[in-house]
């Protein structure tokens, strides 16, 4: 019996149409692969959280966290990113001399790759992710947050924000803009948008006041800061 040549065999694999049954095997295990991948990476974090404060993650591009980045430049003290997700943002603000900097973020799997990043940068014992609800973290030590959050949740954050946040603290919203709060500045366009308020006036956790006209022109962020230290942070993951 003669043997079938392999390469007549691809060729007519090839050329030969799948049928619909095919078709819908195909469609049915991209269905249940990408049901896999949100029981494993997502679901879990959110059973915890009650429907209407759950957030999709969505990892921030190099352009959202050098925006965050230049709108941090020249401070100091505690930052923390509230659903930091892969961790890409607490780290690149530890390179960029923001310390302590830590991540608080519900779903463990996220928590695990910020880890690992944080490790392959040589960065793990300097930066901290806890797997932590946001909403029951106190941030009255902190003076820099960062939310990349849905627009559904932050009139609510906003409650929190103006609770806890000691005068002076600086909070960076990315995607989307605190609903009541008058930003200071405002970077980027589109979704690489990130608008920065500073809290100030009435004591801890008062409102943000309105800045000068000035300060909420959009500008470009400084490419010998900012952008000098995502790269490096980027490179190592």
């Amino acid at each position: 019996m003669e043997q079938d040549d392999p390469a007549e065999a691809l060729t007519e694999l090839r050329e030969r149409k799948p049928s619909r049954l095919e078709l819908l095997q195909v469609a049915a295990g991209s269905g249940l692969a990408a049901y896999a991948v949100w029981a494993l990476l997502l679901q879990p974090g959110f059973r915890r959280v009650p429907l209407r404060l759950q957030v999709p993650y969505v990892g921030a591009s190099v352009r959202q966290v050098e925006h965050v980045l230049s709108l941090l430049r020249g401070r100091s003290g505690k930052l923390v990113d509230l659903g930091s997700g892969d961790g890409r943002i607490v780290l690149a603000a530890h390179r960029c001399g923001l310390r302590p900097a830590v991540g608080y973020e519900l779903n463990p799997w996220l928590v695990g790759l910020a880890r690992l990043h944080a490790w392959r940068a040589g960065c793990a014992g300097s930066v901290c992710y806890h797997r932590e609800d946001l909403w029951k973290v106190s941030l009255r030590d902190c003076h820099n947050v960062c939310v990349f959050l849905a627009p559904s949740v932050l009139p609510l954050l906003e409650g929190k924000l103006q609770a806890e946040l000691p005068e002076g603290a600086r909070v960076v919203s990315g995607r989307f803009p605190l609903p009541t709060w008058q930003p200071v500045a405002v970077v980027g366009e589109g979704l690489d948008r990130v608008w920065a308020y500073d809290v100030h006036g009435g004591g801890p956790g008062g409102p943000a006041a309105p800045a000068p006209s000035s300060a909420l022109v959009p500008r470009a962020p400084d490419p010998q800061a900012a952008d000098h230290c995502i790269v490096d942070t980027i490179k190592t993951q």
